[in-house]
Order: structure tokens, then C-alpha cells, then sequence
């Protein structure tokens, strides 16, 4: 009983950091966020945060990791709406590509994740999108609605193909206008891979 207490305690205390270490990295951006200050806000201490995440750049991993999975999930969410299997893979893609355009996911996943945290598709959270992505892949291989292929080859380009057109519309100065044409270049890539065109 004291374990699963502590256990639970460790949980809270994580989830507090984590959220407000999320708002301080959204507000301020990761590279100006006081350690002082985001520990104060969650009412705990610097040794809280060590503990937990290691240091800072551990507890910036944890916040990408959640927001990155509401982002996929969000994604998965709009390909469930989508009128076949292939029109649900594409709205995935086109909808993570959009959620650049949110300042929360511009600024703490797109641009200070990989300039801190390094190479986005080296990330735990994005291995599992490509998880997702490469079993329908296999699905539509299967049946006979994508070219027959090495469907983990597939899968990581058109992951590395989303991926690549939100962290280019998150850079830009102008994102509406790259947002228009990183979504019209990215289904044109991916009808690529369809084995009867215009499907």
C-alpha cells in the first residue's frame, strides 16, 4: 500500500512539472525558461525536477513526448473520420502537418525540440507514429490499394515527409502560405505510392 502510494506521489509530482514546465516552454520558449521558476509554479523544488527528469533537457523530452502524443492521437482521430483506409492515412498526414500553425506545437515541438533534443525522428514518441503509420501500410500492401513495396520504407518516408513539411511551415515567416504547399506536395508524394492512380 505505502509503495502504490509513492508510486502515485511520484506520478503527481512528474505530471506537475510537466504541465508547468509545458507552459513556461510555450510562453518563453525552452532556452529562457527559468528552472527556479517552473519548479516554483509547480510548488516543488530544483531536486524534484533532477530527480525526476535528470535535468532540464530530460523534463523538455517529457513535454515533447506528451505533446507529440496528443498530436498523434488528434491525427488518428481525423484519419477515423476519413471515408476509406487511404483518405485516413492522407488526413493523418495533412493534420499533423497543420498542427504546426499551433504556437504551442510551432515553439516547444517543432522548433526548440529539435534544436535541443536533436533529430525529431530519433525520438521515442515519433518511433511509435511510425509504428502506427507502417500497420496501415501493410493493411493497404494488403489490400492492393498501395503498390506492393517494402512497406517500413514507405512508412518512414511518408512520416519523414509530414514531419519535414510541419518543421518547415514552423520556421517560416509566411506559415499559412508554406502550410498551402507543403499540404498540396505532400499528397502528390504520397499518391505516389497508390497502385491505381486518383483512388
Amino acid at each position: 500500500m505505502a509503495a502504490k502510494r509513492r508510486s502515485e506521489m511520484m506520478e503527481e509530482t512528474r505530471a506537475k512539472l510537466i504541465k508547468s514546465a509545458r507552459k513556461a516552454f510555450a510562453e518563453k520558449g525552452y532556452a529562457a525558461a527559468s528552472m527556479d521558476e517552473l519548479t516554483a509554479e509547480a510548488g516543488l523544488t530544483r531536486g524534484a525536477l533532477y530527480h525526476n527528469f535528470g535535468d532540464k533537457r530530460g523534463l523538455l523530452q517529457a513535454v515533447v513526448n506528451q505533446i507529440d502524443a496528443e498530436m498523434a492521437a488528434r491525427a488518428y482521430a481525423v484519419g477515423t473520420q476519413a471515408q476509406n483506409d487511404w483518405a485516413g492515412l492522407l488526413a493523418e498526414g495533412v493534420a499533423y502537418i497543420e498542427m504546426a500553425l499551433e504556437p504551442e506545437v510551432q515553439r516547444i515541438v517543432l522548433l526548440d525540440g529539435p534544436a535541443f533534443l536533436g533529430d525529431p525522428s530519433q525520438w521515442p514518441s515519433q518511433n511509435n507514429c511510425l509504428q502506427t503509420t507502417l500497420r496501415k501500410v501493410e493493411q493497404l500492401i494488403a489490400e492492393g490499394i498501395v503498390k506492393p513495396m517494402d512497406a517500413e520504407a514507405a512508412a518512414r518516408l511518408l512520416n519523414g515527409a509530414a514531419l519535414n513539411a510541419a518543421l518547415w511551415v514552423a520556421a517560416s515567416d509566411h506559415p499559412q502560405d508554406v502550410l498551402a504547399k507543403a499540404v498540396e506536395a505532400f499528397r502528390f508524394l504520397a499518391g505516389g505510392l497508390l497502385a491505381t492512380p486518383d483512388r
